[in-house]
């Protein structure tokens, strides 16, 4: 059950990213950094 959910919250943020890079001004290389660095940050937080 747990690997359906973040199987599906991996695909729906993923899709949400895509998204954002296109809309967002800027090359979207910029943005795919931040947003990775702004997801580690979450991930070793959470490990806190």
């Amino acid at each position: 059950m747990t690997y359906q959910t973040t199987v599906g919250w991996s695909l729906f943020t993923s899709g949400i990213v895509t998204l954002l890079l296109k809309a967002l001004p800027y090359d979207s290389l910029y943005w795919g950094i931040l947003l990775l660095f702004v997801g580690i940050v979450v991930l070793v937080r959470r490990q806190l």
